[in-house]
């Protein structure tokens, strides 16, 4: 991971503001995925053709269930917006299936998806469920309220929320709760540290930061000002960094973090990460960091998907950290 100093990034921040946080164009998005899938089984799509399409959709329509069940659109709260999707592994879905009794748990992920605050949805990030699913683990993947409906900290609180319903229903799912990891990408990462490393997001849902087993940001933004970079909707006109960035808002007892970064990101820049790792560190946090070699801000979600593994590795150091953590 590359650390400019003081000077090189005050230098950066005023010739490229847009590489500390800006919205990932959609052609931008849709020539990935349209380049992901023509590498893929040798699929190929005319431009037109790919215009129409998202690079979540191209994902999702590569990604195969692989024995994966899903229970669609449970609510966590009272808003239409916030529900989520349960992935099961395919030795659990067979079991509920044949209504067998069920003596073992799994442990369990819950996934926040990125989107600059503004846009995505949960089953755009079927894949990152099915994925997850596929390697042992029941998966909660979320939708959460936007902007500019819905400014910070609203997001942050329906993750909290999402998380507390995930711990609290875990049994009832065949999960673990003292084996709960959450993930969050991009906007989504945001959401999960924010919510986690401050204890006062959780504690109206009646759970603490030490209930949570890890946690992994991949290419969050947990350290930028809004004001000037980008994402300035999804919070209040008068609201500062220092009042909402969560490198500045930790408190409470902490679980372990894995905070990745893309290498080729010009979406959101690695010192966010450099900066979140440094404040949970001086905190007395446990905190490990890996970077995606290769990977663009897009892809390193999109490579999630078992039929793009070869893309990068972020399945793989997920997974890794996962199998650390939780098993």
């Amino acid at each position: 991971m590359k650390q400019p100093t003081d000077a090189t990034q005050s230098a950066s921040e005023n010739s490229e503001p847009s590489r500390q946080f800006k919205l990932v164009k959609k052609s931008k998005l849709v020539k990935m995925g349209m380049t992901a899938a023509v590498a893929f089984g040798g699929m190929v799509l005319a431009t037109q053709q790919a215009q129409a399409l998202s690079a979540l959709a191209i994902v999702n329509g590569l990604t195969a269930s692989g024995g994966v069940t899903v229970s669609k659109d449970i609510l966590y709260g009272d808003e239409p917006a916030q529900d989520l999707d349960v992935y099961y592994p395919k030795p659990l879905a067979q079991a509920m299936k044949s209504q067998k009794t069920i003596t073992s748990s799994y442990p369990m992920v819950v996934f926040v998806h990125g989107g600059s605050w503004e846009s995505g949805n949960k089953d755009e990030y079927a894949f990152v469920g099915q994925s997850l699913a596929q390697a042992g683990y029941v998966t909660a993947v979320i939708n959460y309220r936007k902007a500019p409906e819905h400014v910070y900290p609203d997001f942050v609180e329906d993750t909290a929320q999402a998380i507390a319903w995930s711990y609290k229903n875990a049994e009832s799912l065949h999960a673990d709760p003292q084996r709960l990891a959450v993930i969050g990408h991009s906007a989504g990462a945001f959401n999960v540290v924010a919510a986690v490393s401050n204890e006062d997001f959780l504690a109206p849902y009646g759970i603490s930061p030490n209930d949570i087993t890890a946690v992994i940001g991949i290419a969050g933004p947990y350290s930028y000002d809004f004001r000037k970079y980008g994402g300035s909707s999804a919070f209040a006109n008068d609201a500062t960094p220092d009042e909402v960035m969560p490198d500045r808002q930790i408190k409470g007892p902490q679980p372990p973090y894995l905070l990745l970064t893309a290498e080729n990101d010009k979406t959101v820049y690695d010192t966010n990460t450099v900066k979140m790792t440094q404040a949970l560190k001086d905190y007395g946090a446990t905190v490990e960091n890996g970077e995606i070699k290769g990977a663009s801000h897009a892809t390193s979600i999109g490579a999630m998907a078992p039929p793009l593994r070869w893309v990068n590795d972020v399945r793989a150091q997920v997974l890794s950290y996962l199998n650390k953590k939780l098993d």
